[in-house]
């Protein structure tokens, strides 16, 4: 084990389950303490090292938690039905108890602190993974990035605004992600997305998502006069950097959908791996729209 400090809390095997749960402190910063569970399937050899789900919840950086029942039946699921490890992580809920919530009141500045500390936030728990990646079995070169809601955010940027949010990559330098996995997400600026970064990316979005838009739009449509007004690029601008580099993606627009396509699509499961599976594990490029209406 690479880092002597970190601090194994707990270690569940459900006997008639099959996967196997530990939880991890990752980080601690300030007040916050930042644990991870991951799920490993339960008949996993020692010699095996298997692709890696790094799941960052949704809430609006203002709730919710890492074991929340639908975040934590993903991670289970994907240990279970999918032979990968499913990771679920605790992350800083900055706009927590702020009487500004993270609206159109909330200022611009306030915003990209948030997004930022998300960011370095996701980019620790996948350091923890690579760092420990011989004791939790985890193969580096097939780490998905995935969240809901302000967790896609979170995960988006990990992966595609690197260069804008941190100043120390240096220290990340060890961390690569093989894919994306975005349920109704949104970068700052699409513009940093480039051909050393575009990677296989699945996204789920709602054209009429009132929260975080679905193309080039203020998020929460905030009006210009107001302190919360910010541009975000969302799905459907992901998607066109990506068709630009020629990259892989899966793309389910739901048209008329709203913010509740940020959840997570159980239903879809099996396509959004089979995805994966081509395009990491086989290294084929396949890029697929997918319009639904509501």
């Amino acid at each position: 084990m690479k880092n002597l400090l970190i601090i194994m809390l707990s270690i569940f095997t459900f006997g008639l389950s099959s996967q196997n749960k530990e939880t991890y402190i990752y980080s601690i910063k300030g007040n916050d303490t930042l644990k991870l569970d991951v799920f490993t399937p339960k008949n996993i050899k020692k010699t095996d090292s298997l692709p890696v789900l790094l799941w960052m919840h949704g809430g609006g950086f203002q709730g919710s938690h890492r074991a929340h029942p639908v975040d934590s039946k993903l991670v289970k699921h994907v240990a279970k039905h999918k032979n990968y490890i499913g990771v679920s992580i605790d992350y800083r809920l900055l706009r927590k108890d702020k009487a500004t919530g993270f609206g159109c009141d909330c200022t611009k500045d306030e915003k990209l602190e948030t997004f930022k500390q998300a960011t370095i936030d996701f980019l620790d728990a996948a350091k923890f993974l690579v760092d420990n990646a011989e004791m939790l079995q985890i193969d580096t070169t097939k780490i998905i990035a995935g969240g809901s809601s302000a967790g896609a955010e979170g995960a988006l940027n990990a992966v595609f605004m690197k260069d804008y949010f941190i100043a120390d990559k240096e220290k990340y330098n060890e961390v690569n992600f093989a894919g994306v996995f975005s349920c109704a997400g949104a970068v700052v600026d699409a513009s940093y997305i480039n051909e050393d970064n575009a990677i296989p990316t699945v996204l789920f979005h709602g054209t009429e998502d009132q929260l975080v838009p679905f193309g080039n739009a203020p998020h929460h449509f905030c009006k210009p006069t107001k302190a919360g007004y910010i541009i975000l690029d969302g799905s459907q601008v992901v998607v066109e950097k990506l068709k630009e580099f020629k990259t892989s993606y899966y793309f389910n627009i739901v048209k008329g959908g709203r913010h509740e396509i940020s959840r997570i699509p159980f239903e879809d499961l099996d396509k959004v791996f089979n995805f994966f599976k081509k395009t990491i594990m086989d290294e084929d490029v396949v890029q697929t729209t997918i319009i639904k209406t509501k």
